[in-house]
């Protein structure tokens, strides 16, 4: 009897990650990132932006991508109102 659930669980389990895959393949788009792009910035890791948290916006600017350093992470031109925000934000005074 333990066997026998045993093997439905194990079943269950192969027949639903080959479900989300299959979901996931259909559906999914590698970025085509290129030098020159305009892309938003994430901001959550972002901790001194003004404002309350839930205020602020998930994304800043539209940024132009100056190099490719791998698949989805890139260099990108800060514009002048950012740049010495995003620049302490992303590596901060020791």
């Amino acid at each position: 009897m333990w066997k026998k659930a045993c093997n439905t669980v194990a079943r269950c389990i192969a027949e639903a990650k080959e479900y989300n895959k299959q979901r996931w393949d259909k559906t999914h788009m590698e970025p085509d990132f290129k030098e020159g792009d305009q892309v938003l910035v994430s901001t959550p890791k972002f901790n001194n932006l003004k404002g309350p948290k839930k205020m602020r916006d998930s994304f800043l600017g539209r940024f132009t991508i100056i190099k490719l350093i791998v698949r989805n992470s890139v260099e990108v031109k800060l514009t002048e109102e950012f740049s010495s925000e995003l620049s302490q934000a992303i590596l901060p005074d020791r």
